[in-house]
């Protein structure tokens, strides 16, 4: 069904103001955040297995979206984009790469403290380059995925240069492929992360009920596993899963398919705030970091790190060169 509402400037003028006060207050914590989180992992990347190396590719993926928020809060606040239509989509295209590398980092790092916590004894040096391949293939697939958001705008049909994101008009697309794209994105790019992610944190906490063979048996590492866990469960349930409810109602609404024009209106009034909460997750992701990896403050508390270095130099030394790890 297709229904004429008016598109007032009104509606326009809100979104602005929601983007404009959520990007200034995510970006100095985001940005000093994820510079810290990448100083502190930069150290600890060989000395430790407890998903490090996913977790330092995370602050990278909320770095690139903090970089491109001073310009998208520029636009915000002055209605226009004198930047170039490639900045414009490079700022576009790196907001969902962000937002599905943050997901695909998310579930490495539960999967990875899960079966530390399970199978601990599996985890060995051969794997940890392992995770270097994964992350890479991670972000290939990520980069892929998320062309189709800049590709199927089409900036040449606006009668207004300056605009830039979401209100570039749309590629004439068929209704099929459409819903086609909208359900890869929500199964792959959402509801199968969440499943494993929920799966990884019921088995962590069972762990401390039960004694599995060959599973971590200090109680206190498994505490903080569950920690880590948990923390990713919550970013993934308030940064990610209202933007992914939103937006095929968003796409209705669009798409002018809504039968009623006070539902569309709700829906195109929460789904800014729903893709604001998206990106918080840069500025939460290092408050995650903080309070559930030990790393973090063996770091920041200056006189442990000599003596873990020189400890751990020593171990290499007695050990005939290998690699001290961490339980």
């Amino acid at each position: 069904m297709n229904l004429t509402c008016e598109n007032t400037t009104d509606l326009r003028t809100y979104q602005h103001r929601v983007y404009a006060v959520v990007y200034s207050v995510i970006l100095l914590p985001g940005l000093l955040g994820n510079v810290l989180a990448l100083w502190v992992f930069r150290v600890y990347i060989k000395e430790t297995k407890k998903a490090v190396v996913f977790m330092m590719n995370l602050a990278v993926a909320d770095l690139l979206q903090v970089l491109s928020l001073p310009l998208r809060i520029y636009y915000y606040l002055n209605e226009t984009w004198p930047f170039g239509h490639p900045l414009c989509m490079i700022c576009f295209y790196l907001k969902y790469v962000n937002m599905y590398a943050s997901i695909y980092f998310l579930v490495c790092v539960s999967v990875r403290r899960c079966e530390l916590i399970m199978r601990p004894l599996r985890y060995n040096s051969s794997k940890r380059k392992g995770d270097m391949f994964i992350c890479a293939t991670g972000w290939l697939l990520v980069c892929l995925a998320c062309l189709p958001f800049p590709l199927l705008r089409n900036p040449y049909s606006s009668h207004n240069s300056t605009e830039c994101f979401s209100e570039l008009p749309l590629r004439a697309v068929s209704t099929a492929a459409a819903w086609v794209l909208l359900i890869l994105a929500e199964m792959v790019g959402f509801i199968i992360p969440l499943i494993l992610v929920l799966a990884c944190t019921c088995l962590t906490a069972g762990s401390l009920k039960k004694q599995t063979e060959g599973a971590i048996p200090d109680r206190g590492e498994k505490q903080r596993a569950l920690r880590m866990v948990l923390s990713c469960a919550v970013v993934f349930l308030v940064c990610f899963a209202p933007y992914h409810v939103t937006m095929p109602l968003d796409f209705l609404a669009k798409a002018k398919s809504l039968s009623s024009c006070a539902f569309r209106d709700m829906i195109l009034r929460c789904h800014p705030v729903t893709l604001c909460l998206a990106s918080l997750n840069c500025s939460l992701d290092p408050l995650m970091y903080y309070f559930t990896t030990d790393e973090f403050w063996r770091r920041l508390s200056k006189p442990e790190i000599p003596e873990a270095m020189t400890f751990s130099r020593r171990l290499s030394c007695m050990t005939g060169g290998e690699e001290a790890e961490d339980d």
